[in-house]
């Protein structure tokens, strides 16, 4: 990715956070602050308090594991072990101040206990922000104040010429924009019915040529939790765009991202089920609302769909489900079927119990069934991911079995960002080139 002016990286927003010396920083401190909470020469203070302290914060920890993981479910798979194990040392750290602070008299010593319980807190924060790395800077919390976006269809485009690449017939004009834009747009959902938020769509910089080169798409789709935004925030897709572009002579895919579940804890199983039409929605109302609102190549040669953990499992379900709309896509981080924590609650919550519903469009099942020798995706994965890894693995299996253009490629990191942007930018040569961009 493009380096920061030095001017930039200066500014505290722009800080690293789960590399370098911050993250190792805090984390120093709060085992430091953790240790002094846990240790005390006050008279009062025995073994039988200390234990006290770890069965309180043990009991916390188990009523947040069965809260989260039995009734609210946030994640399908359940909460990842290392975010457990953070929960846990924060907890302990709060049942630690809990038999502390009756012990403590003066004012200045009360304070200095609560500031050690937040410093723990603060280290355990941290380290589940280096897991997934999902703010490597603190202006990656903030969502960029983006405008709404405004289209103009030009008169004149510029198609590739048959059997040979757009960027060998198309020629920047003078005055170029360096950068392309960002804008966020609502696409409605006419024909699912589907409720999304908003969308966001990247323009690359030939976009705003004349004549105007008829690009490819690249349809993104977020995990879950959460939502569009979090390419924007957290992969940093514009500036990985404007990247490809600088070094293509303005040129670069359309990215389309938009909502596949409606709200940063719903789960639509990237199907039409019960729950949602979240399939018709991306298969049809966001092609229809491409081409209706964007010049851009048309076709299932240029459109691709790629997405990260649930939005993986949801391209490689579109590519499969609906491979008249997309002949590319790429799985990150995907599961090896969509789910809402097992097989049995997901076909009774989204197909009334009708396995045959499900298996008629799980990935899995199709391609035991069915061939895609035009189909082509890239499957990317944290090396040390040993949840998501394996399950990958089968899939990429199945995938080759059902004819398709595949690799697999593991990246070192967790289930996190760090692993998704790498994917990306190495993926976007091949990507550009399957859909006629570049050679």
């Amino acid at each position: 990715m493009t380096t920061r002016p030095l001017a930039v990286r200066w500014n505290p927003l722009d800080w690293p956070l789960t590399h370098g010396p911050i993250p190792y920083a805090v984390l120093i401190a709060g085992w430091a602050a953790l240790l002094l909470l846990a240790w005390s020469r006050h008279r009062r203070w025995r073994a039988p308090r200390l234990l006290g302290a770890l069965l309180l914060g043990g009991a916390l920890t188990a009523a947040v594991k069965l809260g989260v993981d039995g009734w609210w479910r946030p994640f399908p798979e359940g909460t990842p072990d290392f975010v457990m194990r953070w929960i846990a040392v924060a907890l302990f750290a709060v049942a630690l101040l809990c038999f502390r602070l009756p012990l403590l008299t003066r004012h200045r010593t009360r304070l200095l206990a609560v500031g050690g319980a937040v410093l723990v807190l603060l280290m355990s924060s941290s380290q589940v922000n280096r897991g997934f790395d999902q703010y490597p800077t603190a202006r990656a919390m903030m969502t960029p104040d983006t405008p709404v976006l405004t289209t103009d269809r030009a008169a004149d485009t510029l198609a590739a010429t048959p059997g040979a690449p757009l960027e060998e017939t198309w020629h920047a004009p003078p005055g170029l924009p360096a950068k392309g834009t960002l804008a966020v747009t609502s696409i409605p959902g006419h024909a699912s019915g589907f409720r999304a938020r908003p969308a966001y769509v990247y323009l690359p910089p030939a976009y705003q040529a004349t004549p105007r080169p008829l690009l490819p798409v690249l349809v993104l789709l977020p995990g879950q939790p959460g939502g569009p935004e979090d390419w924007v925030n957290s992969g940093g897709i514009q500036g990985l765009m404007d990247d490809f572009a600088a070094a293509h002579r303005g040129l670069a895919p359309i990215v389309v991202v938009p909502d596949p579940i409606g709200a940063p804890f719903t789960n639509t199983l990237c199907m039409d089920s019960r729950i949602a039409k979240a399939q018709t929605y991306l298969a049809v109302d966001v092609p229809a609302w491409i081409d209706q609102h964007l010049q851009a190549a048309p076709g299932r040669t240029a459109r691709a769909v790629g997405g990260i953990s649930f939005g993986g499992t949801c391209a490689l379900q579109l590519a499969v489900n609906a491979p008249q709309v997309y002949g590319s896509f790429l799985d990150y981080s995907g599961q090896q079927e969509p789910t809402l924590g097992s097989r049995q609650k997901t076909v009774k919550k989204a197909f009334d119990g009708d396995e045959a519903a499900f298996t008629a469009v799980d990935p899995l099942h199709l391609m035991a069934r069915q061939k895609f020798p035009d189909t082509a995706g890239r499957f990317v994965v944290g090396a040390w991911d040993h949840e998501f890894r394996p399950m990958q693995e089968k899939v990429y299996a199945a995938a080759r079995e059902a004819g398709m253009d595949v690799t697999q490629q593991a990246y070192p990191g967790w289930h996190g960002w760090a692993v998704w942007r790498q994917g990306l930018q190495q993926d976007l040569p091949w990507l550009a080139a399957r859909t006629g961009l570049i050679r």
